[in-house]
């Protein structure tokens, strides 16, 4: 299947995603996306995002760190983030413990909301990171 992806311009009124002390940051890199806020958008617009299964043993078994507390209390009924980084591709950005959670449960699948890239560079707290990662997708077309 061809993913018919377009380039995308940098809108130079483009706002950075506010960070509050207490919301969750995903850090790639430069890349720094504001999870909370990603997650109160989800909730508001959830009909409009993109809901499906995805397979436990194609998402990353790597990772900075995983608290052994935390897994036993992840909920993996939630729908885990993934963002799309380049035409067509996902990666996870928010739902490593319930992953991690679901692998030891042997879930086949977790749901999985996945944000495509107009989408999930909204909540970019960057204005450089912005639009260096429009420069990233557009070399990837």
């Amino acid at each position: 299947m061809e993913i018919k992806a377009k380039k995308i311009s940098v809108n130079k009124n483009f706002s950075p995603c506010p960070v509050s002390d207490e919301d969750e940051i995903y850090r790639n890199g430069i890349f720094e996306f504001n999870i909370t806020k990603m997650i109160e958008y989800i909730q508001k617009n959830s009909a409009d995002i993109m809901l499906e299964a995805v397979a436990v043993k194609d998402l990353c078994k790597e990772f900075s760190s995983i608290d052994e507390a935390h897994v036993d209390k992840v909920d993996v009924s939630q729908p885990v983030i993934m963002a799309e980084i380049a035409p067509g591709r996902y990666n996870l950005i928010d739902g490593n413990h319930r992953i991690e959670k679901a692998r030891r449960m042997g879930l086949v699948s977790l749901m999985a909301h996945k944000m495509d890239v107009e989408r999930h560079m909204k909540f970019l707290t960057d204005k450089k990171a912005y639009v260096t990662y429009i420069e990233y997708w557009n070399s990837k077309l």
